[in-house]
């Protein structure tokens, strides 16, 4: 996602299966709703994740999806019972196992203005972990909303983090004459190189050309579409699996009954296309549980077969108080 198409003001509540803090939620803009900082934990093998939410922003699906018409993409959103502009949430998430904190994507940042997303920080204070804390970022791509938190006011936000990073969008996006050669908007490259330069100037950048292991028991496979260096990770701990998909996916109301259905900043149409028919044939064949971006928080779910398209099943929610302890000696 890009920032031209988000609306100055926040136009609808961010509903979610968050795990919110008991502050009540404040009107502070009309026609939207603040909420409380959100976070839901889960576990996945040895590995403790938690999906934090960045934010939401508004989207306008009319000016940016490719492949479908204003009046069928109004059908398939007022079948979910949303409309255009739709609200689009920003989660990242958080991976803690073996001495490591691993961020999946950093957000928005302040790239997108006032009041849209850049609330990374908030949820991680909710969670008790500090960003000199971080000790690797993985980056799904390079686009604003999922860089936009490494750098603010000029200043390197994960001092001890090391960002990994597919090695095609590193080089596409820190060289400002792609957008003359593909006619991608310039944006893009100011604020990649915003972001990644003052981390490969620490030496604080690893760029990955190929699929294989980026961490223990994390893998890295490249997906090339919405842009060049587009990477899934696959976190596996003890037979269980968890893949977090990037941008597959925008619009669950319209993309999921009709995967062919692009965006406007998928780079290589074509591509990010094919990408998205053999990512969610393969989800769904293999009912493998699923971390997205921009799918309501948590963004944690599954993909099943549809007919000619697919549905989303998030995970269910739960929240138990931990046993108390029985008596001494039971």
């Amino acid at each position: 996602m890009t920032r031209p198409f988000f609306a100055n003001i926040l136009l609808g509540a961010l509903l979610s299966t968050a795990s919110l803090t008991a502050a009540p939620a404040q009107t502070t803009i009309p026609g939207a709703s603040t909420q409380a900082p959100a976070v839901y934990r889960f576990t996945i093998g040895d590995v403790r994740v938690t999906a934090l939410s960045d934010g939401t922003v508004p989207i306008d699906l009319h000016s940016l999806l490719r492949g479908t018409s204003q009046a069928d993409a109004d059908a398939l959103l007022a079948r979910s019972f949303t409309a255009n502009p739709a609200e689009v949430s920003i989660n990242t998430f958080l991976l803690e196992f073996e001495g490591r904190k691993v961020l999946i994507d950093t957000g928005a940042g302040g790239l997108f203005g006032p009041g849209n997303g850049g609330r990374l920080p908030e949820a991680l204070a909710l969670v008790g972990v500090s960003p000199d804390q971080i000790t690797d970022i993985l980056l799904s791509h390079i686009h604003a909303d999922h860089s936009g938190g490494l750098v603010r006011d000029g200043k390197i936000q994960f001092r001890n983090a090391t960002v990994h990073v597919g090695k095609a969008d590193l080089d596409f996006f820190l060289d400002q004459s792609n957008a003359k050669k593909t006619g991608y908007e310039m944006h893009h490259f100011d604020e990649g190189i915003a972001m990644l330069k003052p981390y490969v100037d620490a030496g604080k950048v690893r760029a990955f050309d190929r699929s294989g292991e980026v961490l223990p028991g994390i893998a890295a496979t490249l997906h090339p579409g919405h842009t060049p260096g587009t990477a899934f990770y696959t976190l596996s701990s003890r037979g269980a699996e968890l893949v977090f998909i990037g941008d597959t996916i925008h619009t669950a109301a319209v993309q999921f009954p009709r995967p062919d259905v692009t965006i406007t900043y998928d780079l290589d149409q074509p591509k990010a296309r094919a990408v998205r028919a053999q990512a969610f044939a393969d989800l769904a064949k293999y009912r493998t549980l699923v971390a997205a971006p921009h799918l309501p928080f948590p963004g944690v779910g599954h993909i099943a077969r549809d007919g000619t398209g697919y549905r989303w099943f998030p995970i269910e929610y739960t929240n138990r108080a931990p046993a108390a302890a029985g008596p001494k000696g039971q």
